[in-house]
């Protein structure tokens, strides 16, 4: 009588453990955590981007894969000639690749809060909240409020659309915005993240 009754607190107790189990939403749970994350893409031996950030955490569901970067996120983009060209630093940030995708333009980063995008060799700098990254098309793009400071002058406006190097940035609906007319021809730009060598005396 005792087994007996040992035998079935043992599958009451498992049965209640499964119940309780059936409610967790694994989705919820970061499957990978990584903090001071660092990681460098290289092509042809070539580095072409880096991305820093204080904490990873990646989430897996059946339909979709999300990297979330909840404490800031930093990406350095690098031309051709191995020279940083282009950086993007944002307070959050998120990677979204859905499962079984058709196509390419599935995968989707999203920068959010004090966004700032910059181009250093043409000393050009735009600030927005969000901004979305699409990998498939090589195109950065937003819809929200956006300023930017070149030497030619000060824009902003709402929307704008690019390369993912910031070389050919074109916002859509500009208002109150104003341009340089005539420059100093004698001013020297000099590009402080690749230069090497003194700099010129001012």
């Amino acid at each position: 009588m005792a087994t007996a009754l040992a035998v079935a607190f043992i599958v009451y107790s498992c049965s209640s453990k499964l119940r309780e189990a059936d409610k967790l939403d694994l989705g919820s749970a970061p499957r990978q955590v990584i903090d001071d994350m660092f990681a460098v893409e290289s092509e042809n031996g070539r580095t072409t981007m880096r991305v820093e950030a204080p904490l990873m955490q990646r989430y897996e569901t059946d339909t979709l894969d999300r990297e979330s970067f909840p404490s800031g996120f930093a990406v350095f983009g690098y031309n051709d000639e191995g020279l940083l060209e282009t950086t993007i630093v944002s307070d959050k940030a998120e990677h979204r690749v859905r499962k079984h995708r058709r196509a390419a333009s599935e995968e989707m980063w999203v920068a959010t809060g004090n966004v700032v995008i910059q181009n250093v060799i043409k000393q050009e700098t735009m600030e927005t909240d969000t901004l979305y990254w699409d990998r498939s098309t090589s195109e950065i793009y937003t819809d929200s409020y956006i300023r930017m400071y070149s030497a030619d002058g000060f824009m902003q406006g709402f929307g704008m659309r690019s390369d993912d190097r910031a070389r050919h940035a074109e916002i859509l609906r500009p208002f109150n915005s104003f341009g340089v007319v005539v420059q100093d021809s004698t001013r020297v730009v000099v590009d402080s993240a690749n230069f090497i060598g003194p700099f010129p005396k001012k």
